[in-house]
């Protein structure tokens, strides 16, 4: 608890109250999604330190913490109007989104990480792709995995009605290869670590398929209504990636306790991720490269202005 306490204070003094978010009175809570894989450890700081709560509570402003993983389960949340910040949605799932009408702006970039995300197999028979021509490949739609073995699939010269794509979500992908329901799941994180250290084989990673690009997506009304709070938590984000940074050891624990992995694990995943918040402009080419993949795909039949959807929040 000590060292806990003695975090936050070094948090404090990266962050300070902002006092135009108390002219939010319409605002009486924010539902900012929690999505802890594959390994996200400022999204993991800032729910363990409460860092979203001590920054809009003061205001009167109560933080919810829904726990959705896919992409599109997000965004279609968001147009329900049950979710304000996706907080770590792929931007495949973005694009789909805005296509189909959703009112969504992405205002930061939440990581990078193309070798974290994998295709894993474990039948030392299947050495490619070709080896799972018509077979069963558990894992998230509309996510950065999703986009991982399309562009997979399309380097081998295959199409994805080639393969059986199972929806699931990582864990249950991973389970399901293991008890022998499907040949292959797409996985990242605790899971892929876990398969692994159980004899699973990575058959290839996102390295020159995807830069495996996940963002950070707010409800374009509330951008506009109230500017102010985009700002509030884009700092309090910032702010949990400075944390990280000169804190390593602390965001390592918490990320341990939370995800079930040792101290060790995490230390040897956590370079494959960059969590450099700011929107670089090879980011937003890597959209608009998304979203043209989409569109061969047959996944939207309608594009969009990506320089549009983004946003930069400015201090």
């Amino acid at each position: 608890m000590k060292r806990l306490v003695l975090a936050f204070m070094a948090f404090a003094l990266l962050v300070g109250v902002d006092a135009d978010i108390s002219a939010a009175a319409d605002i009486k809570e924010l539902n900012i999604t929690y999505v802890k894989s594959p390994l996200n450890i400022p999204s993991i700081v800032q729910k363990r330190m409460e860092l979203f709560e001590k920054e809009f509570g003061p205001a009167g402003i109560a933080v919810g913490h829904p726990e959705i993983t896919a992409g599109s389960k997000q965004t279609q949340a968001m147009a329900a109007g049950s979710v304000d910040f996706a907080n770590c949605v792929g931007g495949t799932s973005v694009i789909i989104a805005a296509s189909q009408g959703l009112d969504i702006k992405i205002v930061g970039i939440y990581g990078r990480s193309p070798k974290a995300f994998t295709l894993l197999v474990d039948d030392p028979a299947v050495k490619s792709l070709a080896d799972l021509k018509g077979k069963k490949i558990a894992g998230p739609k509309g996510t950065v995995l999703h986009q991982l073995l399309v562009a997979a699939l399309m380097k081998e010269g295959m199409k994805y009605d080639d393969v059986q794509h199972i929806a699931m979500d990582i864990p249950h992908g991973v389970a399901a290869l293991f008890g022998g329901s499907v040949d292959a799941a797409l996985a990242a994180g605790p899971s892929a670590a876990d398969a692994l250290s159980k004899g699973a084989c990575v058959l290839f990673d996102g390295e020159g398929l995807v830069e495996a690009i996940t963002v950070v997506a707010v409800r374009g009304e509330l951008l506009r209504s109230h500017p102010e709070l985009v700002r509030s938590f884009d700092k309090v984000r910032r702010a949990s990636v400075d944390f990280m940074k000169t804190n390593p050891e602390e965001a390592f624990r918490l990320t341990a306790e939370e995800t079930g992995l040792s101290v060790e694990q995490v230390r040897e995943m956590a370079p494959l991720y960059d969590f450099d918040p700011e929107i670089r402009p090879s980011d937003v080419e890597e959209l608009k490269r998304t979203q043209d993949f989409l569109l061969d795909a047959g996944l939207i039949t309608k594009t969009i202005d990506i320089d549009s959807v983004v946003e930069v929040v400015k201090p």
